[in-house]
């Protein structure tokens, strides 16, 4: 199990650096294009944007797991472990009923959208608005899998400390 998840979050990851680096190629490109030949790509600011919206909702999941969202821990810190963890429950089940949610309604988005047309690329906007269902279906996957270290010990599997993290959150407390 502990082997498909590595291979499932660095599959996540790979898919975020290919986007990331396909961004740049096509807006560079473009701009070399422009001052170059006078003549740019119709197409490279929709792609661009289009990947950014896939960028996005994919790397949302990656960042639940890092606990790189924002979060405001008062009412956590204030409760006496039982407490915490009945409330760290509580979130999961939370979010996990608002995900599913939402890759509902990314489902019917991109349903409503399949014969319209991108105004450049002329692909359907189901692929862009595929990025919502599938970046909330992530999300789910994400969160299973870091729920029950989350729960008991309010910690993310796979965070790794940034260097200087603690040193900065012990000059914040203090």
């Amino acid at each position: 199990m502990k082997r498909l998840e590595r291979i499932f979050v660095s599959a996540n990851g790979w898919a975020l650096i290919l986007i990331l680096g396909a961004m740049p190629l096509i807006v560079g490109a473009n701009i070399s294009l422009r001052y170059l030949t006078g003549h740019s790509l119709s197409w490279a600011d929709e792609a661009a944007r289009y990947l950014m919206i896939w960028m996005t909702f994919i790397g949302a999941g990656l960042a639940l797991r890092m606990g790189a969202h924002v979060a405001i821990t008062n009412l956590q810190d204030s409760l006496p472990g039982p407490g915490q963890k009945i409330l760290r429950g509580a979130l999961v089940v939370g979010l996990l009923i608002f995900f599913g949610f939402m890759v509902s309604v990314g489902i019917e988005y991109a349903q409503r959208m399949q014969f319209q047309l991108t105004p450049a690329l002329r692909v359907p906007f189901l692929y862009v608005y595929a990025a919502m269902p599938v970046g909330f279906l992530l999300l789910i996957v994400h969160l299973l899998l870091i729920a029950p270290q989350f729960v008991r010990a309010g910690t993310y599997k796979g965070a790794a400390p940034v260097q200087g993290d603690a040193a900065m959150r012990e000059g914040a407390n203090g």
